[in-house]
């Protein structure tokens, strides 16, 4: 089967974009390689999204799956290996299937980064998360540290601090970069104590964390670190493309189409000035009328 598009990636942006698609009649098909929801799945409470005040990331998740369920949109719970062009259509490849389609929108978000200092493998899934909503429980009543200083950051120790009996907040610079609302939170909530210009530079242990060396040379005893200093595009798929990447971002016109005709690129994955669900999602929107378009 040919598909007019087909949409790679399920977070609010590929959602946004599939039902667009759907209502304009175009025969689409979504890929995810893990939960349909993407990165709301790992996100406490959303706060900012107008008409629902403090819905958690799961739920949010939840609803948008019901959505595209009753619309009868179809998807596929497959990791995307490759995307080869052919004449007028390309062709996507899982491990488990071969797609052919006219059109792709690339909705693959981003992947969090890591320290990049010794030990860290080694002691993800052993102290180390980049996952307070799905690892928090784990560690109700120890000491944690959170490493990082925005929004995620800041979300994530608010989050773990209501189970968790001490949390040091280390940040690399001398103030917070979020909202102040945010940012008060943080500062009046009591079991949270805030490092700045500080750096980890070494994790110790030996089946599990146990301590973190800073770069001024203090240790802290710690059983948990929750990494949150920013992400990266998710992009590896497109390796066999010649497309136009810029520091890991993918670029894009203002129709959202990249420097390949027939491949679109919107939410996390391309340079924007502020990442937002809402922001995503109008992409997605945009980005399915404009094929929807094209196609008619």
């Amino acid at each position: 089967m040919k598909y007019d598009l087909i949409i790679i990636g399920m977070g609010p942006g590929g959602i946004a974009a599939a039902i667009y698609a759907k209502r304009s009649n175009l025969n689409v098909l979504c890929l995810e390689s893990s939960m349909p929801g993407g990165i709301l799945n790992f996100i406490d409470k959303i706060d900012n999204y107008p008409g629902l005040p403090e819905i958690t990331g799961a739920n949010f998740s939840y609803r948008l799956l019901e959505q595209i369920t009753a619309l009868d949109i179809p998807y596929s719970l497959e990791k995307v290996l490759d995307i080869s062009k052919n004449d007028n259509t390309f062709t996507i490849s899982t491990a488990k299937n071969s797609y052919e389609t006219k059109n792709i929108i690339l909705a693959t978000g981003r992947q969090a980064k890591h320290l990049n200092i010794p030990l860290e493998e080694k002691f993800l899934g052993r102290g180390i998360s980049y996952c307070a909503v799905c690892d928090g429980a784990f560690f109700k009543g120890k000491d944690i540290a959170v490493v990082g200083g925005g929004s995620s950051a800041l979300q994530e120790a608010l989050y773990l601090s209501k189970t968790v009996r001490k949390i040091y907040l280390i940040h690399r610079n001398n103030h917070l970069k979020a909202d102040k609302i945010l940012i008060d939170k943080v500062k009046n909530t009591q079991n949270i104590e805030i490092l700045y210009n500080e750096e980890v530079t070494k994790l110790i242990g030996n089946e599990y964390l146990e301590q973190v060396e800073l770069k001024s040379g203090q240790t802290l005893d710690t059983q948990g670190l929750f990494i949150y200093i920013g992400y990266t595009p998710s992009t590896s798929y497109l390796k066999n493309l010649d497309i136009d990447i810029e520091n890991d971002y993918i670029k894009t016109d203002i129709n959202h189409e990249t420097s390949i005709k027939g491949i679109y690129a919107i939410g996390d994955i391309v340079p924007k000035k502020y990442y937002q669900i809402l922001s995503a999602m109008n992409e997605g929107m945009e980005t399915s009328l404009n094929i929807a378009a094209k196609l008619n």
